[in-house]
């Protein structure tokens, strides 16, 4: 007996189920849209590094105090850790498997054996009592790895549920930062229109002056206050969409939108600059939403090996230890004890197919999760070429439309002044206090877009660059 248990405990070294190997891919040797001659290495999670307070470098106490309350308030953040903690208790469960299962009890069974049976020897009635308190083990011996891929498929999958939690803190930050900043392009809009508002007053004023005075016709009079009024309309559009951002930043703070606001302050921050010299690869390995899916891949690879287990023989091993009387009075005494242990090695010989369709099915799955991470990883690099060239290319047309606002401006200074020496109708001044504006309200835009890139670099990247 002693010979068959070390041969299952010496055979229990066997894993089957093919090693987890990460899956290869094909990098480039840079970022195509900085310089070349920042090199790239092979990718390895890293979605434990250090990001930081990536927000920080936009210089914004408010956004600085509101992303405070993110990690505390928001729902989805909070979803993401109890599915973290839903992971780990799998892993605890699946390393159960290691250990006997002992089970106690108190048993009272009364019986009557079939008259064809006979009387029971000792016993002067067909009708008998047993009083019991078994103490029984089983275990399972873990021949095959099937535990051992068990525990290592829960421990991948906690890993991928932890990177989906910094995943879920990421976007909530992200989220958080594009609403904030979209707010406030908004307050710079409402500024700029209000101040044009006040402008357009004053023209209408020097208008209607100019018209009792019986210097200019009732038509300028009229297009002066239909400018006006457009434009006080406008701007009080701009306070709907203020509202839209305002309650979804309520909302990622875990907050009722009713009782949340976020006093009028313009947009006033300059974006971050990207390093000139390229951005490292470490970087990309950061993004928790790759690591999570290269994670996934090696709970996929070692389910396969549980799958696979179950073509081989299971060993198991039965002990049962107690006292058993037929009365009560001598159920707790010496002559009461009894045990049994036997081991046990048993195959399934016939299942239809059934074991072949789940290994067949968890191959699939792994082929699948492979697919899966390695067009996760495509699109973390389309991301990252997406959000530098949006940088790039904004920046060159902030630069030209700073130009063309100034052109603007000096144009309508210039109508201004025709228009009071009366070399020119006020349609004409109409037209270009229009021109000005949308130039204007563009280059607040670009400014807008240019800061909402940053933040979406950020997020590509998996944190900050710096």
């Amino acid at each position: 007996m002693k010979r068959k248990i070390l041969l299952i405990l010496l055979l229990s070294g066997c894993t089957v189920g093919p090693d987890y190997v990460r899956p290869q891919l094909e990098l480039p040797a840079a970022y195509k849209e900085n310089s070349p001659e920042a090199g790239w290495k092979v990718a390895e999670p890293r979605d434990a590094a250090p990001r930081g307070r990536w927000w920080a470098m936009f210089g914004d106490a408010r956004l600085d105090e509101l992303m405070a309350q993110v990690d505390v308030s928001n729902q989805t953040i909070a979803a993401a850790e109890a599915q973290l903690r839903q992971a780990s208790a799998l892993v605890a469960q699946s390393r159960a498997g290691w250990w006997p299962t002992i089970t106690g009890a108190l048993q009272v069974t009364r019986s009557s054996p079939s008259q064809t049976t006979g009387p029971v020897a000792g016993v002067s009635s067909s009708t008998r009592t047993i009083y019991s308190a078994p103490l029984n083990l089983s275990w399972e011996a873990d021949l095959w790895g099937k535990v051992r891929r068990a525990v290592e498929s829960g421990e991948s999958s906690e890993q991928a549920s932890a990177s989906d939690l910094i995943n879920a803190r990421l976007s909530a930050q992200a989220d958080l930062a594009l609403a904030y900043f979209q707010l406030r392009a908004l307050d710079a809009q409402k500024q700029l229109l209000e101040a044009t508002v006040a402008a357009y007053a004053k023209n209408a004023e020097m208008t209607r002056n100019r018209y009792a005075a019986g210097v200019v016709a009732r038509s300028d009079v009229a297009q002066a206050d239909t400018q006006l009024l457009a434009t006080r309309a406008q701007a009080l559009d701009v306070g709907v969409q203020r509202a839209l951002f305002e309650h979804a930043i309520a909302v990622l703070l875990g907050k009722p939108a009713s009782g949340f606001s976020i006093p009028f302050a313009p947009l006033a921050i300059t974006p971050p600059s990207v390093p000139a010299t390229g951005l490292p690869a470490e970087l990309l390995e950061r993004r928790p939403d790759v690591a999570a899916a290269e994670r996934r891949v090696a709970a996929a690879n070692a389910q396969i090996g549980v799958a696979k287990s179950a073509f081989f023989p299971a060993a198991t091993l039965n002990a049962a230890v107690g006292l058993q009387s037929a009365t009560t009075q001598s159920w707790f005494t010496q002559a009461s004890r009894f045990w049994s242990v036997g081991p046990a090695l048993a195959m399934i010989l016939f299942d239809g197919g059934r074991r072949a369709a789940v290994s067949d099915q968890a191959i699939a799955i792994y082929d699948q999760t492979v697919a899966s991470y390695r067009g996760t990883v495509l699109v973390a690099f389309k991301e990252v070429e997406d959000y530098l060239a949006t940088l790039r290319i904004l920046e060159q047309e902030a630069a030209v439309q700073a130009e063309a606002v100034r052109a603007a401006e000096l144009s309508l200074e210039i109508g201004l002044n025709q228009y009071r020496s009366g070399l020119i109708n006020f349609l004409q001044v109409a037209v270009l206090q229009a021109a000005a504006l949308n130039n204007q309200r563009t280059a607040l835009e670009l400014h807008a877009r240019r800061v909402a890139a940053s933040v979406l670099l950020v997020k590509a990247l998996g944190g900050d660059w710096q």
